[in-house]
């Protein structure tokens, strides 16, 4: 269970950490709303991610452990290719990320800005699926904590990161790199567990 909690954790870090449409978005309501009532937008990923969720879990539970597998290395090929990204930005910062011209109001808006970025549909067919899938196969619990650990980590960061975007001081350079290497390394290290593990269990079969 510590693998599953540390994976989903690992993976949740990572995500909020990472400049994306959500983190824009979050931006542009702090500064036309303020964190206080932005904050309920930190919750959008619970529902967003259902239809993506139960639509990868239906079509992975189709195919074959092979496929699967295939399909735990090209997510962890997709890690590494992240924490090149990241490590990239860290030696080469440029502006943060867009705060938006849109502001929209509600935690709806805030859900359908989610449905729309294609990293949740890479995260659950890539990482969190064959994962989960795999935990569910060890122990139905492992898997629930994969999720559980994730979506905690993640609402938690977003709330942090609304916070901390209406705050007086936001960070500053040193910290958004500190926090950058940061996911540079959370994501190497997932990507690199996530190959040999497919490795693994491919020559296991």
């Amino acid at each position: 269970m510590l693998e599953s909690l540390a994976l989903g954790g690992g993976f949740a870090f990572a995500a909020v950490v990472q400049p994306g449409p959500l983190q824009a978005y979050l931006l542009s309501q702090v500064a036309a709303r303020g964190w206080r009532r932005t904050l309920p937008a930190a919750l959008a990923p619970l529902f967003s991610d259902i239809p993506i969720a139960l639509l990868v879990l239906l079509v992975l539970g189709q195919l074959s452990v092979g496929a699967q597998q295939i399909l735990r290395a090209a997510g962890g090929v997709l890690l590494l290719y992240l924490a090149w990204s990241a490590y990239r930005q860290w030696r080469r910062p440029g502006p943060a990320a867009a705060d938006g011209s849109g502001r929209p109001r509600t935690v709806a808006q805030a859900v359908l800005v989610n449905l729309l970025n294609p990293n949740p549909y890479l995260g659950w067919a890539l990482v969190l699926g064959p994962n989960a899938v795999a935990a569910w196969h060890r122990s139905p619990a492992d898997a629930v904590a994969l999720i559980v650990a994730f979506y905690t980590v993640l609402v938690v960061g977003l709330a942090v990161f609304i916070v901390a975007a209406g705050s007086a001081r936001f960070l500053g350079p040193a910290g958004q790199r500190l926090l950058l290497i940061l996911s540079a390394a959370a994501l190497a290290a997932l990507g690199v567990y996530q190959l040999i593990v497919s490795v693994w269990l491919a020559s296991g079969e």
